[in-house]
């Protein structure tokens, strides 16, 4: 008994898949009628809508390329069908002075960074230190430099002035005629006032200390500058000077040498005194502002100096790029025109590329369909070079919303992507697509051959107790490639014919 029951239960499921199988089935299910032809069986039910059509595959990106400025091309780094990554330099122009440019200015922005670095961070003791260090080497070399024009000065008047003088020290008078009384007279009171202010000098600089350094150095400045003018009025006076029975010409003509000795001697350390003074200016300054530090009004204004230098690097990097055409993405060079040595005009395109990554397939969906078609929907692929048994899986992207004329007919072109990489897949292959736009709940859809239409009204061929009858039927929109759903004027179990009978 128990086994009985086994295979009673075991037939019962047998008998009950068979059921499932046909009503499974019978929305498409055929029979061959004796004298009707072929038949359907309508059965409701769910059914995809869908929207087919043709394009074309596209590389994601693809982009022609050249200079943007006028230029002698210099090098070509890149060959048609080669691979580069974003940012290779594809191909430039002469551009030696640009890249010498744009280092300098680097330099700068650098040095310029430094400087703020340093007055952000304040000023630290060691530097403190090393500017006082500058300070009192600047007073000492300061403090030779008051010697040394002291010393040049005494030596000039008393060792060679003093040869065209009698008594020159206490009662000074040319030793030689002038033809100018006037200047004779003005060059012996230029000897007879400088005598003391070499005594008074020479006391000075024997008593100096750096602490008075700059006083002395005022004074030098003005005791150097008498003995320059006295120099030029003895210049004047020899170069006007008369032979005589006791000066000749030759003697008159050693005078003006031993002058002009004397004068670049003078001159050599008015310079030195000048350098020493304007030093140890800077080295003071220098130590007040690090004993001072950073004040705000120095932070902002050094920030500027590095916006500016910073603007400049920008500047010559700009400059530079309009030098170069570079990878936009990765991907594969697909056209290389350019010619080392050529002349190029930022009008001209020599170069093209063909971006990696996943491609999209370009097509036009005429305006009878585009209602259902929205960014998302999912949609298979198949390409013309591998049959229909190959099937790409794909999503819409983007819908133009305005309108394309293709063939007369207005069209919106609708861009699909694949959701994966493909080495099969190549850009300008056929694409046939099927984008899936919703489904249709408990709907009744035949073949579109299966409604006739007689006197401007559709209708469709039902056998009814045996006898064929025309019923009029209003039909909705196709959801897919050859289909038809029926609104209303058959019910579920009808059989009709798939032609019908006019």
């Amino acid at each position: 008994m128990h086994v009985y029951m086994k295979k009673f239960t075991a037939n019962k499921w047998r008998y009950s898949l068979i059921i499932l199988i046909i009503i499974a089935a019978g929305y498409f299910f055929f029979s061959r009628g004796m004298d009707f032809g072929t038949t359907l069986t309508i059965t409701p039910g769910y059914f995809r809508e869908q929207v087919s059509v043709s394009g074309t595959v596209i590389a994601a990106q693809n982009v022609d390329l050249g200079f943007a400025a006028s230029g002698r091309i210099s090098s070509t780094n890149a060959k048609v069908g080669q691979r580069v990554s974003a940012g290779t330099i594809l191909a430039q122009t002469e551009n030696g002075d640009l890249i010498a440019t744009l280092a300098q200015k680097r330099f700068a922005l650098t040095e310029a960074n430094a400087d703020l670095a340093s007055l952000m961070a304040g000023t630290r003791s060691e530097e403190i230190a090393v500017a006082s260090a500058s300070v009192s080497n600047a007073e000492a070399a300061l403090a030779d430099a008051i010697q040394n024009a002291y010393t040049v000065s005494d030596d000039v008047v008393h060792n060679k002035a003093d040869s065209f003088f009698t008594n020159p020290r206490i009662n000074p008078k040319l030793s030689f005629t002038t033809s100018n009384s006037v200047l004779r007279m003005t060059v012996e009171q230029d000897r007879t006032d400088i005598e003391p202010m070499l005594t008074k000098w020479g006391l000075l600089v024997s008593n100096s200390t750096n602490g008075s350094v700059v006083e002395s150095a005022q004074q030098a400045q003005a005791n150097l500058a008498q003995v320059t003018e006295f120099l030029a009025d003895v210049n004047l006076a020899i170069n006007q000077g008369l032979p005589d029975m006791t000066t000749t010409i030759t003697t008159l003509s050693s005078y003006g040498t031993t002058i002009a000795t004397a004068r670049t001697s003078v001159r050599t350390a008015v310079t030195t005194l000048t350098t020493a003074i304007a030093t140890l200016d800077s080295a003071q300054k220098n130590l007040s502002l690090k004993q001072a530090g950073s004040t705000s009004e120095d932070i902002i204004a050094q920030q500027a100096i590095v916006a500016a230098a910073q603007a400049d690097v920008e500047n010559a990097q700009a400059a530079l790029v309009k030098t170069r055409v570079a990878a936009p993405f990765s991907g594969t060079v697909t056209r290389m025109d350019a010619k080392v040595g050529e002349i190029v005009s930022p009008s001209t395109s020599l170069i093209s590329m063909q971006s990696d990554g996943i491609f999209e397939i370009e097509t036009f969906v005429p305006e009878i369909a585009i209602a259902r078609v929205s960014i998302g929907n999912p949609a298979t692929t198949t390409l013309d070079a591998y049959g229909s048994s190959a099937v790409f899986p794909s999503v819409v992207v983007t819908v133009d919303p305005a309108e394309t004329i293709k063939d007369g007919i207005p069209a919106y072109k609708t861009t699909l992507v694949f959701l994966s990489a493909d080495s099969r897949i190549r850009s300008g292959m056929t694409a046939n697509v099927v984008i899936e736009t919703g489904i249709l709940h408990n709907a009744i859809v035949i073949p579109v051959g299966a409604v006739g239409t007689k006197n401007g009204t559709q209708f469709v061929s039902v056998i009814d107790h045996g006898t064929v009858i025309n019923r009029t039927v209003v039909t909705g929109p196709s959801p897919a490639l050859g289909q038809i759903e029926i609104l209303s004027g058959l019910s579920s179990g009808d059989v009709i014919l798939l032609s019908p009978e006019l």
